[in-house]
């Protein structure tokens, strides 16, 4: 039982799992970021690539 408490404790000490937690969260937002500034980019593109084609047309 003693080995057990002692596991326990060295467990609520180790910070280990809590960082990678932390780096994993960071990169998932970065990630929302990326995705998002791309979307709206892409969509800015094609109203401005469709504003030109219409414009070109006879």
């Amino acid at each position: 039982m003693g080995r057990f408490i002692q596991a326990a404790k060295q467990f609520g000490r180790d910070e280990e799992g809590v960082t990678a937690i932390e780096y994993g969260l960071i990169a998932a937002l970065i990630a929302v970021v990326i995705v998002t500034a791309v979307r709206l980019t892409g969509t800015n593109l094609n109203n401005i690539f469709g504003t030109v084609a219409g414009n070109l047309r006879p």
